[in-house]
């Protein structure tokens, strides 16, 4: 009984020292999803008390809304590029940076410094390089292809963002690349070296093995990424020109805060929210499958 006691006794005591945090965590993060949910099916504005409940319309007018498919086919396809292109730079970096080389120290701290400015900062930082830097220079050298800036072009204010976008968030997947490579024996790899393999056949058999998993997590943190990109935009383009870069958060960011279309707004967020946690399950559910050790 004493025991029974004593447990209760502990058991009540790490309950009061949580509650304050999952008081906090309810009140600001789970209490707002359900009220957004709840608003997604209304026509409220974001400013009147007044509003009505218009059930799935807001649902059905998104998926015949072109403006919202349009912003659809941009994500798509920038997080395809965004997701190809960070996984193998990071995979090439970090074998690179894996190599016994002289100078390895100064190398893995300059490709990690644009991690350390915040995406909103580096984008600020390229706006002015795109709109005034490399024309100078364009200037200078008499080239007139880079005498223009490239925001100003549909297509090329499209790559100039995922250019950012990649010197920037290649270098935290590749620190997660260089510590997979160093936990891989090296005993192995020697046997497979004095068998006569060579580095294709080490990579293809040995490293991307191991590296799977690892993989597997930059493909998922880039696809949240890509579609969820709203930063790089807002400094560098604001979704322009003609909404050619204006990507999902953007347009929901517009519709909510521009022109008052919070319950619509809304619901965009939502499906968005959905998409991201099914394809992130299916990802790891898939991998999960592939690991080295199974």
């Amino acid at each position: 009984m004493k025991k029974i006691h004593k447990n209760q006794e502990r058991n009540l005591t790490h309950a009061l020292f949580v509650l304050p945090s999952v008081s906090l965590y309810t009140i600001f993060s789970i209490f707002p999803i359900f009220l957004g949910i709840y608003y997604s099916f209304t026509d409220w504005d974001g400013i009147k008390k007044n509003y009505s409940f218009i059930g799935f319309r807001n649902y059905i007018r998104m998926f015949s809304d072109k403006r919202f498919w349009h912003s659809v086919s941009f994500n798509l396809r920038y997080t395809i590029f965004l997701v190809l292109g960070v996984t193998l730079l990071s995979i090439g970096i970090g074998l690179l940076l894996n190599q016994k080389v002289r100078g390895k120290m100064f190398f893995r701290a300059a490709y990690f410094f644009p991690a350390v400015i915040s995406a909103l900062t580096g984008g600020l930082i390229f706006n002015q390089i795109y709109g005034k830097g490399i024309p100078f220079i364009g200037e200078l050298l008499g080239i007139g292809l880079l005498q223009k800036n490239i925001l100003t072009s549909k297509v090329g204010a499209q790559f100039g963002i995922l250019f950012v976008n990649l010197w920037q968030g290649v270098a935290i997947p590749t620190v997660l690349v260089l510590s997979a490579l160093q936990t891989i024996p090296q005993e192995l790899i020697e046997s497979a070296s004095l068998d006569g393999a060579d580095s294709r056949q080490l990579f293809r058999y040995l490293i991307f093995p191991f590296l799977l998993p690892t993989i597997s997590i930059i493909i998922i943190l880039n696809l949240k990424s890509g579609l969820m990109l709203y930063d790089y935009v807002m400094a560098l383009t604001t979704g322009g020109p003609a909404r050619a870069t204006e990507s999902l958060t953007m347009l929901i960011y517009a519709q909510a805060f521009d022109e008052m279309k919070f319950g619509y707004a809304i619901a965009e967020s939502i499906v968005v929210s959905v998409v991201i946690i099914a394809v992130s399950v299916l990802q790891i559910h898939s991998t999960n499958r592939k690991k080295v050790y199974e």
